[in-house]
């Protein structure tokens, strides 16, 4: 996988985007750090290729969820307080 400067994005865009048909996926990254993902699409992958990121993104919502849940959470909760939790924090959200 190549790294791409944002500089480089700005000064030598043309270069970036012929390393972009032969790459596939570029990383564009600020002072050393990853910011971005350039991914090639065309218009016959775009609407799937969307797709795809948009479920990736669901997934890892969902895995950092639940991972704050077993944190925060004792295991072994009875129905009872799972239910008086959600209550809970229903009651919190301004209507």
């Amino acid at each position: 996988m190549k790294f791409v400067t944002v500089r480089d994005l700005r000064g030598r865009s043309a270069k970036v985007w012929k390393d972009l048909k032969t790459e596939k996926d570029l990383i564009l990254t600020s002072n050393g750090k990853p910011m971005a993902i350039i991914t090639g699409v065309g218009e016959e992958s775009l609407e799937s290729t969307l797709a795809a990121l948009r479920r990736d993104r669901a997934v890892r919502a969902v895995r950092e969820i639940q991972r704050d849940s077993v944190r925060r959470f004792p295991k072994g909760m009875s129905l009872r307080e799972i239910n008086a939790e959600i209550k809970a924090v229903r009651a919190k959200r301004p209507r």
